[in-house]
């Protein structure tokens, strides 16, 4: 124990604090003494309210004293006694009566004063035995060593040989909750500290080491950059390099559209035409026997004088000639002067596509020959018209309607399906473009080609005859009817005739003023669908019309009948 002087103020009373059934204390509310717990000796040592019991008693002691200030160890006295120099007195009791810790050196027995058994704290500076309640010492007791409080020494409890005995031992390092040298007490959390061995280091030094960290790694990365980089300041490394390809062989399915572009781009043409006052670039691709298929409208500049330059997918060049053409059905068909080895590409069946089956088309839009896009089938069986400028035959297509990119210059190129079989011959656009400003708009996801059943027959016609016959009813058609289905004109139409005598129509039964319902369960709303159903159609086919007579429906049979067209003559 450190030198210290205790005071008590002269109103105070050590209030003796109170055991609860838990062993723990209390203190009173006038400001007793407190004591720890663990200190005090067992319940049975000593019970309350008799002499020579429990030192903090009330009963048998008075109530206890008025105490002036004392100073422990003064020469070797009562700590507690009111006088210097008086006799050693019990320093809980206000009388001096029976002394807690007995007189002689011995403890009080239960539930009497007499003397059985050492005291922890002998009076003649002697520690317990064996038989001690505190279990301390020596067991055959003996001397302690002299008390620090001794005569001349520094302050202590006790007389020359110390009122408790021996000084108490150093305390240890380190302590918690106690001072310095404790361990902390059961149950007490290990105390942190900043130093080292198995005692963890402080948050905010592991912070700090982690911001040191990142301004050396920092540091040292722009160091590098300078080192690599400071070359007189203009980038130049004459080591720099980004290493070699990886090498990874990336598998192309077949049916991919990298692995169906790969097979037909070989077949695939881009053509450019030249006439006296027109000139026009398009696509086209290449048939059996070296001919090519292609729109009627990318040719057609050429059919009396021009020429035609024909480019193959390895860029080798040639001349071209127009073998026959068909404004009608906007096919015609070129033979070049070399295919350079080319492959011919095959033909699909346009009548099993649906409606959701992925196609690709490829060709020269805007003369950028080669490229390829993909999209789906959007509709089938779409009428379209086209041409009609200038005085040319309009061309009634039953079309296949796509959304894959097709812009000017796909004209007359191929519609593909995943296995690589031309279904279709790219043949018009839809457009928003503004003709105030003169131009052409591109392809907004609306194209539609020739279905490539109807581009077989007219292709083996042009080959084989130079011509190609047109599939016809012998009707002409009411423009003004706005009503169900479409009117068969009452009345001749520029000298001829509503319905053609002897023709497929009149030989079915059909009379001027029948309204046309459907052909082959397929309804005809307009007279553009009901014309390119029938031109669809080959010379022979017998379709089945339903249709409208004075209010009753009835249905028939036509056969379809072809009648041929004037052409030019392949030039």
């Amino acid at each position: 124990m450190t030198d210290e002087t205790r005071t008590f103020d002269s109103g105070d009373v050590a209030t003796p604090p109170q055991r609860s059934g838990d062993g723990s204390t209390s203190e009173s509310p006038g400001g007793g003494m407190r004591v720890r717990p663990e200190f005090l000796p067992a319940s049975d040592a000593w019970p309350s309210g008799e002499p020579g019991r429990d030192p903090f008693a009330g009963e048998h002691s008075g109530q206890g004293r008025e105490v002036s200030t004392a100073q422990y160890g003064a020469q070797g006295r009562d700590p507690f006694a009111a006088e210097p120099g008086a006799p050693a007195r019990d320093p809980f009791t206000a009388e001096g009566g029976t002394m807690a810790f007995g007189a002689e050196g011995h403890r009080p027995a239960p539930h009497s004063g007499d003397a059985t058994g050492l005291i922890p704290f002998a009076a003649e500076g002697r520690r317990p035995g064996e038989d001690s309640a505190s279990g301390w010492g020596n067991p055959a007791g003996g001397p302690l060593p002299p008390s620090p409080g001794g005569p001349g020494g520094p302050a202590g409890f006790g007389g020359p040989g110390g009122l408790y005995g021996a000084p108490p031992p150093p305390p240890p390092r380190g302590a918690y909750g106690m001072g310095p040298g404790w361990l902390p007490p059961p149950g007490a959390p290990p105390a942190e500290t900043g130093g080292c061995g198995s005692r963890r280091p402080r948050t905010g030094v592991v912070a700090t080491l982690a911001v040191v960290i990142a301004l050396v790694a920092s540091i040292l990365g722009s160091l590098g950059t300078y080192l690599l980089t400071r070359s007189g300041g203009s980038g130049i490394n004459p080591s720099y390099s980004l290493g070699t390809p990886s090498g990874v062989v990336v598998n192309r399915p077949p049916d991919s559209v990298a692995g169906v572009a790969s097979k037909v781009l070989p077949s695939v043409v881009s053509l450019e035409v030249r006439g006296n006052s027109e000139a026009g670039t398009g696509s086209g691709f290449l048939i059996k026997g070296g001919y090519i298929v292609t729109n009627n409208h990318v040719v057609a500049a050429a059919a009396q004088t021009g020429t035609i330059k024909v480019t193959f997918n390895n860029k080798k060049s040639t001349t071209g000639t127009i073998v026959g053409r068909d404004p009608s059905s906007d096919i015609a068909v070129v033979r070049p002067a070399d295919t350079f080895g080319a492959p011919e590409i095959f033909l699909g069946n346009s009548d099993r596509v649906v409606v959701g089956d992925p196609v690709i088309a490829i060709g020269s839009p805007l003369g950028l020959s080669g490229t390829v896009t993909t999209g789906i089938v959007s509709s089938l069986n779409r009428p379209v018209t086209a041409g009609g400028e200038s005085g040319s035959e309009s061309s009634f297509i039953n079309a296949i309607q796509t959304d894959a990119a097709i812009n000017p210059g796909n004209s007359g190129g191929p519609l593909v399906n995943a296995a690589g079989e031309v279904i279709g011959v790219n043949s018009a656009i839809a457009t928003l473009g503004n003709s105030s400003l003169g131009g052409q708009s591109g392809s907004i996801g609306l194209g539609f080609s020739i279905p490539v059943n109807h581009v077989r027959r007219i292709a083996e016609e042009l080959v084989t005859t130079g011509t190609a016959k047109k599939s016809r009813i012998g009707v002409s058609i009411d423009e003004n009817y706005t009503g169900e289905g479409v009117r068969i004109a009452a009345t001749p139409q520029g000298g001829q005739q509503p319905v053609t005598p002897g023709g497929p129509a009149d030989k079915a039964g059909l009379k001027p003023g029948d309204v046309i319902l459907s052909v082959d369960d397929t309804p005809v709303t307009q007279p553009s669908e009901l014309i390119v159903t029938i031109r669809s159609k080959a010379p022979g086919d017998k379709v089945t019309i339903k249709y409208q007579r004075n209010g009753g429906e009835r249905t028939t049979t036509v056969t379809i009948d072809a009648v041929p067209v004037p052409t030019p003559q392949p030039s």
